[in-house]
């Protein structure tokens, strides 16, 4: 018979999505490591990162629209208008990056809070009002500039920037490059805000009850602004990284990334109904995502199964994220019956 201390240990552990996913992931790698040779180097895994930097940054600014209890589906949009503004800047009339680089987040921060705005003071669903804006603001970008992309970014632009470089034993060559930087430096960033500071926990505490966090004064009005805001900043430097690693600024590059990287951001553990989530379950769920992808495009099977694929994972994994919350509610269900039996 177990012990009571394994069950508890049991019961934290299946309390936390993370764990979940943590498991998963290490089965997915197990199975295409042996199924693909390739793949469990180190090479191919710092590659892996590098492919995901752009669709991890949006996920960090989607996250924390989540936890706030919205959810915004503009942000490949609003990552391609900042994007373009910002290479029109560069191009047409030759800024230097030190005012091309804030103007690009300044459009995203602004078309960010334009969505808080209209959500907040409208009383629309954010869902409701950000499909709008996506199409609105694409529309705006396809209209205006034709769909025409933009080759001639300036050398600071598009040239590789390679942090650290060495040769592995198999004589694959290793690159830590400037997008992986920018992934690990927007992660710690989102990390800060949810963990450390008092508008992180205001945030949490909004997406968990708005109308208690209304009630012990916190402003639902500046929350909306901050995680909104805080998405718009975190797409636009999506798109400056994204045009960054292609070289070229294309209209619809990024869009029709929406579903992918909120698939990310639930599969991480992030509840659609807010309040719930951490930044590491987020960084594991983009992980298995593209460890899947990775997966498939190395064993040669159609890149449509991966949607296939990518649609039952987070079935399961979003079961299993109603699991793990049943469990808690269990456990907090049993410690507090604990001191009434002692």
């Amino acid at each position: 018979m177990p012990n009571a201390a394994t069950i508890r240990l049991f019961h934290s552990f299946r309390a936390r999505p993370e764990n979940w996913l943590i498991v998963v992931l290490l089965a997915v790698c197990a199975a295409l490591s042996v199924v693909a040779p390739s793949f469990l180097t180190l090479s191919n895994l710092v590659d892996l990162l590098e492919g995901y930097s752009v669709q991890a940054i949006m996920a960090m600014g989607v996250f924390v629209v989540l936890i706030a209890g919205g959810i915004d589906i503009s942000f490949a949009a609003v990552a391609s208008v900042a994007q373009y503004v910002a290479a029109m800047l560069a191009t047409q009339f030759g800024l230097p990056a030190i005012v091309v680089l804030p103007a690009g987040l300044f459009i995203g921060v602004l078309l960010g809070c334009i969505n808080a705005t209209l959500i907040h003071y409208a009383r629309v669903t954010s869902i409701i009002i950000t499909i709008a804006t996506m199409n609105t603001y694409f529309a705006f970008l396809m209209f205006f500039t034709g769909g025409h992309s933009i080759y001639n970014l300036p050398d600071w632009w598009s040239d590789r920037v390679v942090l650290f470089q060495t040769t592995a034993p198999n004589g694959d060559l290793i690159r830590i490059t400037l997008p992986i930087l920018v992934m690990v430096l927007a992660i710690v960033l989102t990390w800060l805000l949810l963990n450390r500071t008092k508008a992180g926990r205001q945030l949490y505490a909004m997406g968990g009850n708005p109308e208690s966090a209304r009630r012990i004064g916190i402003s639902i009005a500046k929350m909306h602004y901050l995680a909104y805001g805080f998405l718009g900043f975190m797409a636009a430097l999506a798109g400056l990284v994204q045009a960054h690693r292609v070289g070229e600024s294309v209209p619809n590059a990024l869009y029709g990334s929406e579903l992918s990287v909120l698939s990310a951001a639930v599969l991480g553990g992030a509840s659609l109904s807010g309040g719930v989530g951490t930044v590491g379950g987020v960084v594991i769920g983009i992980l298995l995502l593209a460890v899947i992808q990775n997966g498939l495009n190395l064993i040669g099977i159609s890149p449509y199964c991966f949607s296939i694929i990518t649609g039952a994972v987070i079935v399961i994994s979003t079961s299993l994220t109603v699991m793990s919350a049943r469990g808690r509610r269990r456990s907090r269900a049993i410690d507090l019956e604990a001191p009434t039996r002692g």
